[in-house]
């Protein structure tokens, strides 16, 4: 009898211990899950982005127009003049463009309407050079801060709250454990 209950608790403590090495997490297996994560739910910044018929003064605009001339050399929109005026005894013209969006700027359009779009202007990815920082709460969850990096996009000009002051965000994400599918980021 005494032989029979040392095997099931050897059994028991085997299995416990085989559990224990599968509820544990490092920092390289959370650094792939947010990977995985940030592959399937981009993190990214947004602004709204005017086109169609667009009127511009040669002097008071300038600057506007150029952030429009850069989309256009870069084949994400195409312009075209419509009407041209030239103010009397005056320096300043006014110029009426059709602005249109191409095949070429879809990836970065997540919402269009007639005349005014919802543009990605800043994209954040993981940051190889900071590595990932986690901590395991117990057996099922775990805190993982990481750094993403500041990727602006063609669009970046037209972000009205363009805040410079760092090239990196820090966010932390909640990892917990399914049975079914492993370490998984909890929404």
């Amino acid at each position: 009898m005494k032989k029979f209950s040392f095997y099931i608790l050897t059994f028991i403590l085997i299995g416990l211990v085989a559990c224990k090495n599968k509820t544990t997490i490092n920092q390289s297996e959370a650094g792939e899950v947010i990977t995985d994560f940030l592959k399937a739910n981009p993190e990214y910044k947004t602004a709204r982005f005017d086109f169609g018929e667009m009127k511009f003064s040669s002097t008071s605009d300038k600057v506007e127009l150029g952030k429009y001339r850069t989309l256009e050399d870069k084949g994400l929109v195409s312009i075209t003049l419509k009407e041209a005026k030239k103010k009397f005894l005056s320096k300043d013209s006014s110029f009426v463009y059709q602005i249109t969006l191409t095949e070429k700027a879809s990836p970065l359009v997540l919402k269009q309407e007639n005349d005014k779009a919802t543009v990605k202007v800043v994209e954040y990815l993981l940051s190889d050079e900071k590595p990932v920082d986690f901590s395991q709460v117990n057996s099922s969850t775990a805190k993982v801060t990481v750094s993403l990096k500041k990727v602006n996009t063609d669009f970046s000009p037209f972000d009205k709250n363009a805040n410079e002051n760092s090239n990196f965000i820090t966010k932390t994400y909640k990892l917990k454990l399914s049975k079914d599918e492993g370490w998984k980021v909890q929404n």
